[in-house]
Formats: C-alpha cells, structure tokens, sequence
C-alpha cells in the first residue's frame, strides 16, 4: 500500500513543520471564496431532491499570503486549482478542466500551475446527476468535490513514480484515492471535522474493496451491502 497519510487539522500547522522543498508535488483545491449554499442531487430514494452539503467549505475566506508563503516553500512544483482566484504569478501552463455543463454552472474549473509548459485540457463531464463515468458513477460526499479520475490525469501527467505529494484541503478524498490506486505517497490534510469523518471512510472502503478484489476476485463488502444474508 503506498504512503498515504490522511490526517486532521490546520494545513499551516503541518507545512510549518516541513523543512523547505520536503514534497516533490502539491496538488491542492483551496476555498475560492464563493460564500454561497451548494446544492446536489441525491438518488437515494426513488424521487430526486435537492441535497444541501456542509457549507463550511463556502464560508472559508480564500487562503491568506502566509499560506501561499509555505506552499511553495515547502514544494517543489505546485497545482493550484482555483488559480483564477488567488493572487498568484503569470503561468505558461494552467490545466483546463472542462465539465461539459449546462445551465448556470460553470463551463470550466482552472488549475494554476508552476509548470513551464503548455496549456492542458481535461475534458470531463461533471453535471449533476450526468458524469461522464456513467457506468461507475462517483458517490459524491463533498460540496466542491472532484473526479477520482481527473486527479489521476494530473498524477500521468505532472507526476513520477517515487514523488512525495501533499494535498492541504483534503475535501472528499479523490485526490487519496487517485494516489493509492496509482501507488503515490501523499500527506492530506483536512480541517473541517466533518467532512473528515466522511472521506476518510470514503477512502478506506475504496482500499477495502480493492484488497478484496484482488484476494477474492470481487468485492465482499460492496456485495454485502445487497445481500447482506450471504456475508
């Protein structure tokens, strides 16, 4: 299993403790300010209704100058979603994550990044109910939650075997998820108990249910939740 820290508290806290340039990559989805209910749909019952998430997430100011100091201080690279957001230098290389939406939602997301490289697209439908995955579609559990999928684009794409990652706002887990299943050591990090609480199980049932296929040949976790008399 790779080295996959999942941990609770203040980002600042953990950086602070970090000598300069300790992680290889930091791949991070900071608060961008938008204080505003988020709203998601829930299948869980037969008739569709609004879900309303922890609003926490767009309560939090955008990150102070004093983040961004140790952010870079203690990483080598940097992924920034948001980056539109945040007083951050100009950049050759900003990952383009296009949602293929409709209606108010916005068309895409913006990744800054410290690449000195050319602008990349990710095109990945995140609408809703509607995700581009339709056949294994993403339990969501997080208000601004991400693509499992979409993280492990950028780990292809910005990432080599061996590399220390660190994640400062843990949200749902997907970036975790991403890094076990393609073997990357990463330190996550998340302040709001809550939402901790949720995606640290999101993550461990992902690594439950992927040692099991690979012990069994199929998942006894995910079939006992359908029949739970055979288990």
């Amino acid at each position: 299993m790779p080295d996959i820290n999942i941990m609770i508290g203040d980002c600042m806290d953990l950086m602070k403790s970090k000598p300069d340039k300790y992680y290889d990559l930091a791949i991070v989805d900071p608060p961008y300010g938008i204080k505003e209910l988020a709203y998601r749909f829930s299948f869980q019952t037969k008739k569709a209704k609004a879900k309303e998430y922890d609003r926490s997430v767009f309560e939090q100011d955008i990150p102070n100058k004093k983040y961004f100091s140790e952010l870079f201080r203690v990483s080598k690279n940097q992924i920034i979603w948001g980056g539109n957001y945040f007083p951050l230098s100009p950049s050759r290389c900003w990952i383009v994550w296009d949602k293929l939406t409709t209606g108010n939602f916005a068309d895409c997301e913006l990744a800054w990044t410290s690449f000195n490289t050319s602008v990349r697209k990710f095109t990945y439908r995140w609408n809703g109910m509607i995700q581009h995955n339709v056949k294994n579609k993403q339990k969501r559990i997080h208000a601004t939650e991400k693509p499992v999928d979409l993280y492990k684009w950028i780990l292809k794409k910005y990432a080599i075997p061996g590399f220390k990652i660190l994640d400062t706002y843990g949200g749902s887990m997907s970036h975790a998820i991403a890094c076990y299943d393609l073997g990357f050591s990463l330190d996550i990090i998340e302040i709001v108990e809550n939402n901790y609480i949720q995606a640290k199980k999101r993550f461990y049932d992902h690594v439950t249910k992927c040692q099991e296929i690979k012990k069994f040949g199929f998942a006894k976790s995910e079939l006992s939740k359908i029949n739970p008399l055979l288990f």
